[in-house]
């Protein structure tokens, strides 16, 4: 199952909703926004109409809330009402749910978000050996192998899969990072490696978009990056819940106006997630919405590469088992 936020124009303005990607588009080809999406607030009030239940559509945004971090709150129970929402789409004919909310929207029906528009908090790690011994050229830090290393990005910058980025007028060397997040989807601290999977929802695509020369300036003064960072964060363009996607085994690729540029797994990092989720929660609490990175995989960026993007560059990170999250950059 994939989840998507998307946006839909109405009467009062844009409303933002949660689908499901209909099974017949559920292709790794199928572009983003070019999939049939499910409402699936509307598709589990239609289950609830069917059953009899009183006040379906009430119901139905109490089990299965149309915005992400809401949704994320439920915790499993909402992806499994989700999941029965669209095999009751699947099912059916039905065009409408309870009170006449439509069930299914087609390409050009609606504007795909990033699954998180706006995570509760963004932190990046730096898990895998191959990137940060090419990235620093020389000797890895004894504290790189000792405990899990990030920055915190920002949470109000992440961009729409699909959505121009306009590249920050205080940078000229512009760059991608091939990664993939965690989403956590239950509250918690202090949590043990061991319990770690109970605190992941699922997974997206992540493109680290990095200004390298501000980044660099910024990070000789010991601290940051910042205006490195913060200007992008792609995630998207789909939520895959833990239990339908072997992260560790999923073939990750970069492509810069269709050449492949890196290619690469994060069964690479040396820190696993699970110890991640260990050191952030330590006398600190982790919340639904809390978006963790798993750090670029080898060659996974155009600094390790020798490369950089251009004006007008159109870069696709592909996941299997994700999907294709797409920008394109210009100056």
């Amino acid at each position: 199952m994939k989840l998507a936020t998307f946006e839909v124009e109405t009467p009062v303005g844009a409303v933002e909703r949660i689908g499901g990607v209909a099974e017949a588009t559920e292709d790794e080809r199928t572009p983003a926004g070019e999939a049939t999406l499910v409402d699936l607030t509307a598709a589990y009030g239609a289950v609830l109409e069917a059953e009899g239940e009183p006040a379906p559509a009430d119901l139905a945004r109490a089990h299965v809330p149309p915005e992400m971090i809401a949704f994320l709150e439920r915790g499993d129970r909402a992806i499994e009402d989700a999941r029965e929402a669209l095999e009751y789409a699947a099912e059916t004919d039905a065009e409408r749910g309870p009170g006449g909310a439509k069930l299914r929207y087609e390409p050009g029906e609606y504007d795909l978000l990033a699954p998180l528009p706006r995570p509760n908090s963004l932190r990046d790690f730096m898990a895998i050996e191959e990137h940060v011994e090419n990235s620093m050229g020389g000797e890895i830090p004894d504290v790189w192998y000792e405990l899990p290393v990030c920055y915190k990005g920002n949470p109000d910058s992440v961009v729409a899969p699909g959505e121009t980025i306009r590249w920050p007028d205080y940078s000229s060397l512009m760059d991608y990072e091939l990664e993939i997040a965690a989403v956590i989807g239950k509250r918690g601290r202090d949590i043990a490696a061991a319990d770690a999977d109970e605190y992941i929802a699922g997974y997206t695509v992540f493109n680290d978009f990095s200004a390298r020369d501000i980044q660099g300036r910024e990070m000789e003064g010991r601290l940051g990056p910042a205006k490195g960072k913060d200007f992008a964060n792609g995630l998207g363009p789909y939520f895959v819940p833990a239990d339908d996607i072997d992260v560790l085994e999923a073939p990750m690729t970069a492509r810069v106006d269709g050449e492949v540029w890196s290619e690469g797994t994060v069964d690479e990092m040396y820190h696993s997630f699970a110890e991640i989720v260990e050191h952030v929660s330590r006398s600190e609490t982790l919340y639904p919405g809390d978006v963790i990175g798993s750090g670029t995989v080898g060659e996974g960026c155009g600094l390790e590469l020798g490369q950089w993007l251009e004006d007008g560059n159109t870069i696709e990170l592909a996941v299997e088992g994700i999907g294709t999250l797409e920008h394109t950059v210009v100056e």
